[in-house]
């Protein structure tokens, strides 16, 4: 010990004289950013045709209303307008060097004709302006407005960057699909060339750094759709605006095609900020979280700090890498999530029932595993047969916002316009089975037992959940619940769950022998996407293990046991509205989306009826 210790004196104290000897002669320590400089591939090459750009003022964005902003476009040599060019947003400008680098790795053919766009954040002008005034300098003390050397400008604008960019919604990429890129092919290139941009998403890439690098993972994110290739630089996956949110997301959602490019630097930490997360972590865990989740991710960290000297040096290897083997699509990895390999089949995706119908919502399934639901644009209600064979559905004869199927073969429905329950039989004769109960979604057991939930009206906590016993005898089970709409039993039949559409909860109670319920818990946590204030939950939908389907915003949130989110299946439609078992061995999941379709999906485990015989759950 007493070497070791006389060893680490005479380290110190070397390094002690070291830091004397460079304050004394003024020299600092070399910065970790030095050692990263640009190579050939970011520097203009003998030979090679250059690209040229153009830019333009943006400043009538209806997704960012009174911003104004400036577009750059860079059109390499080689573009040639009969074919559409391949396409790569930069976030904040055409940064890293992208114009040369593209002309240097087009030319090699390492990577497609691309037409790149510089974005820059938007900007709104405040109403109040100063006004110029040339005041003389004897008047006050000197600086720019005392001396008049300053020039009219907004006072107070609102700068949109972090909003538009660090933001964990569809906000940025409506903007760019439905504005930016549209107006960038309304130009012509500078040679006068129509603009003709890809359509196909594995022919877009993006990029950026810091809020931009978020913002460039975000946009395939939430649009796979549109953009598959992703270079994220020194990215704020922290909590500016709910970035530190991502890992979880990653981890829990079904994996989506996009290949993704990570940089980041020990030393990273923007020093505006430090307590809003430590962003060389931060990265660390979005990378570890998009390999467990099957992404096709490469990184490179360094020791650099929050600028882009590291990630310019780079920026060549990543567009080869982002590009390589192109045009093959990017494809969707295997997650290692447990919870999702017991439940997903990878050979069985989404798939849209086809049909005449106009609208769907509000599915149920018979004891056939035959699917009901409700057109409402076309006024009328369709069956989907076990063999996949859509036709009318003529038992019911009017609009309803609940439906279920009995142990009996009726169809029970909430009629909202009553405020009845009623049942049809097969022949559509109808019977009340209980009135003044306006509600939404409903179960029937199988000992003919019905619980209901009424979302209430006005008063935020006027919801309840009732019973019904096959006797007529009704019970008033809760009340005080924020909207309440999905309803499940599980299937022993010893839990019942509710959801509230209007928080991230949902609530478990025991049942007891009557059917009653008692010990209520606030037990169910959802996932609440960026642009809502809830889950949005509707109907729920339990599988023979006691896992919980739920339709909400966000997709398919599947629970398990102990009320956590495991699982997030995102439906192409969109925000998932209604959601049930069906088919003929109950394994294919139904659901309807806000885009008004329905979609179906075989799983590997079957889905429980609500009327179904109770069974013994797994230990």
């Amino acid at each position: 010990m007493r070497t070791r210790g006389y060893s680490i004196t005479l380290v110190l104290l070397a390094c002690g004289m070291t830091f004397a000897q460079q304050a004394s002669t003024g020299s600092k320590l070399p910065s970790p950013d030095d050692q990263y400089v640009p190579g050939p591939d970011s520097q203009p090459q003998p030979g090679v045709p250059k690209g040229k750009i153009f830019e333009f003022t943006f400043d009538h964005s209806k997704v960012f209303p009174g911003t104004t902003r400036k577009i750059s476009v860079y059109v390499p040599a080689e573009y040639r307008a009969g074919k559409p060019a391949c396409v790569y947003v930069g976030l904040d400008a055409l940064a890293f060097e992208a114009p040369t680098v593209f002309d240097n790795l087009i030319y090699k053919h390492e990577m497609p004709v691309t037409i790149a766009i510089g974005v820059a954040p938007g900007v709104v002008d405040s109403a109040s302006q100063y006004i110029a005034k040339v005041v003389p300098k004897s008047a006050g003390p000197s600086n720019e407005k005392a001396s008049g050397l300053w020039s009219p400008q907004t006072q107070d604008a609102r700068f949109n960057r972090s909003f538009e960019f660090d933001g964990l919604n569809s906000n940025l990429a409506r903007f760019l699909l439905d504005e930016v890129l549209p107006e960038v092919e309304r130009h012509k290139t500078l040679d006068g060339l129509p603009i003709l941009l890809s359509r196909d998403p594995n022919d877009h890439a993006v990029g950026g750094g810091s809020t931009g690098g978020i913002a460039a993972f975000t946009l395939a994110w939430e649009r796979p759709d549109a953009f598959r290739r992703v270079f994220t630089a020194i990215g704020t996956f922290v909590g500016m605006r709910g970035g530190d949110r991502y890992p979880v997301l990653v981890r829990k959602t079904e994996p989506k095609p996009i290949r993704i490019f990570m940089q980041d630097g020990s030393n990273d930490e923007w020093m505006g900020g430090p307590e809003i997360g430590d962003w060389w972590m931060s990265n660390q865990t979005m990378q570890r979280a998009l390999e467990f989740a099957g992404y096709q991710v490469k990184h490179v960290w360094g020791e650099g700090t929050h600028n882009g000297n590291h990630p310019t040096a780079i920026f060549p290897d990543a567009m080869r890498w982002l590009w390589k083997d192109w045009p093959q699509p990017v494809q969707a990895g295997q997650s290692q999530n447990t919870f999702i390999n017991a439940i997903l089949r990878p050979e069985d995706g989404w798939q849209v029932v086809q049909g005449d119908y106009q609208s769907a919502a509000v599915l149920a399934a018979d004891q056939y595993g035959q699917i009901v639901f409700q057109d409402i644009t076309g006024g009328k209600s369709w069956k989907i047969a076990s063999d996949g064979h859509l036709s009318p559905y003529d038992v019911i004869k009017k609009p309803y916002v609940g439906m279920a199927f009995g142990p009996d073969g009726r169809v029970y429905v909430a009629d909202a316009v009553t405020a009845k329950i009623v049942a049809y039989t097969r022949d559509g004769k109808s019977s009340t089975i209980a009135k003044n109960i306006r509600g939404l979604n409903l179960i029937v057991t199988n000992g003919g037992t019905i619980y209901v939930t009424e979302p209430g009206s006005g008063d935020e906590r006027s919801g309840k959940v009732w019973l019904i016993k096959s006797t007529g005898e009704r019970s008033l089970l809760d009340t005080g619940l924020n909207h309440p709409s999905g309803i499940a039993l599980s299937p022993d039949g010893l839990w019942l769950a509710v959801a509230e559409n209007k928080t991230h909860w949902g609530y478990s109670y025991r049942v007891r022998a009557d059917g009653t319920v008692e010990d209520k818990q606030q037990f169910y946590w959802f996932h609440v996407p960026d642009e809502a204030d809830d889950s949005g939950a509707g109907a729920w939908s339990m599988d023979r293990e006691g896992r919980l389907y739920a339709a909400t915003r966000m997709g398919v949130q599947v629970f398990d046991r102990d009320g956590r989110v495991r699982a997030i299946l995102p439906v192409p439609g969109g925000e998932v509205t209604s959601i049930s078992f069906g088919g003929p061995d109950f394994d294919t999941l139904y659901v309807t989306c806000v885009d008004r379709k329905v979609y179906k999906r075989i799983l590997k485990v079957p889905g429980v009826p609500d009327w179904a015989a109770p069974i013994e759950l797994p230990s």
